[in-house]
């Protein structure tokens, strides 16, 4: 297992150092989203041809990884990346550093290597005891109930953006009415997936518990709430007070 996670986390800074030399062409590191996610997949796919196990079973969970992790890398790169500028997080960090900007981005394109290395272990671990089983089928019943939740909000809000009359405003239809992230709790359940196929070993574990700490403490819910209250103002303080952060539930009354 520790020799595939090398091979897999090389790889994957292989693919991050060709991104680096790219973004200090463009001035523009807005894709290292889409190829964290892009990176997960062709792990789901190395780990189910060289991993021990059956081969049924890992050629099921590199499915379903590569699957989730594809779409999510295409939905970034058109909402975030074809045509658009540089998102504000990045153009922040670009400025805040300076001239040390390029060393920096650097390090933190190698990150996103770590950092998809070790949300892959769920995914290994998982394809590596047992054969199909009940488990198996639990797992892939909450993995299609969250990929296909995680879509749903995604093309819920993208067509919400994609109307003028909507500059300003907040996101208050469909599956954002009962979550202020929607999105991020399906991606979460998501995990649990791989926890269900993979029962019997406690690593799957990792999935959702790092998942949780990502969305609450680093990358997750406090940037993109911050971004909201600058550019939304009064109306997201609103869409605080009345929906529930993470996990969906009825909106209180205004």
């Amino acid at each position: 297992m520790t020799r595939l996670l090398l091979l897999g986390w090389a790889a994957l800074a292989l693919m991050m150092v060709v991104l680096w030399l790219r973004q200090r062409q463009t001035r523009n590191a807005t894709s290292v989203d889409a190829a964290w996610s892009a990176g997960m997949g062709l792990l789901a796919i190395g780990y189910a041809l060289l991993s021990d196990g059956t081969p049924a079973r890992r050629l099921l969970v590199g499915a379903l990884g590569f699957i989730w992790a594809i779409r999510l890398a295409w939905h970034l790169i058109s909402d975030r990346v074809i045509g658009q500028p540089e998102d504000g997080r990045y153009r922040a960090m670009r400025e805040h550093w300076g001239t040390r900007a390029s060393l920096f981005f650097f390090v933190f394109y190698q990150g996103q290597a770590v950092v998809a290395t070790l949300f892959s272990i769920p995914i290994l671990a998982a394809m590596r005891s047992g054969s199909l089983d009940a488990w198996v089928a639990a797992g892939v019943a909450v993995w299609l109930v969250a990929v296909l939740g995680e879509a749903a909000a995604d093309r819920q809000l993208a067509r919400f953006r994609a109307d003028p009359a909507h500059q300003g405003k907040t996101c208050r239809q469909g599956l954002w009415r009962y979550s202020r992230h929607p999105n991020y709790f399906f991606e979460w359940v998501h995990w649990f997936s791989y926890v269900l196929i993979g029962h019997a070993v406690w690593l799957t574990w990792l999935g959702p518990v790092v998942m949780l700490l990502f969305l609450f403490r680093l990358t997750g819910i406090p940037y993109t709430e911050q971004q909201a209250l600058k550019s939304r103002g009064d109306d997201y303080r609103a869409y605080q007070r009345q929906t529930s952060v993470f996990f969906p539930w009825f909106p209180k009354q205004a």
